[in-house]
């Protein structure tokens, strides 16, 4: 299973890049292996200003729908248009690269110093194992 060493997880299997007081989200590896082929990302939450643990969205695979939760409070900023159905229309990213092209949102963050409640590599890979 692919866990990068420079991102924080969380217990609900997003990750997360914090540059500054942005912040990539997106779902892990372990995730999208454990979900399947996706066929939906579902973000509508964009200009919304959320708190940690809110719910920003969902990805919907074959057989189920998952929600995504936000690992820290901010302002959602941007939805990954690769994903969206209105313009590139391809969730199948996630599963295809997870970190990479198929992150999920960027937010602006309320706090840049609060990782609280985040995992580093090392102990997500003990909690997936």
């Amino acid at each position: 299973m692919n866990i990068p060493a420079n991102l924080l997880y969380t217990h609900e299997h997003e990750w997360v890049l914090i540059e500054g007081n942005i912040a990539t989200v997106g779902i892990t590896d372990y995730a999208q292996d454990q979900l399947g082929e996706l066929v939906y990302v579902e973000v509508d939450t964009v200009g919304e200003t959320l708190e940690r643990n809110d719910i920003f969205g969902t990805v919907e695979a074959v057989k189920t729908t998952s929600d995504l939760f936000l690992p820290l409070a901010g302002k959602i900023l941007e939805f990954n248009s690769a994903l969206d159905e209105k313009d590139g229309d391809n969730p199948t990213l996630v599963n295809e690269d997870p970190y990479g092209e198929g992150w999920i949102v960027k937010i602006e963050l309320a706090d840049p110093a609060d990782h609280s409640g985040l995992l580093t590599a090392e102990a997500y890979g003990e909690l997936i194992s």
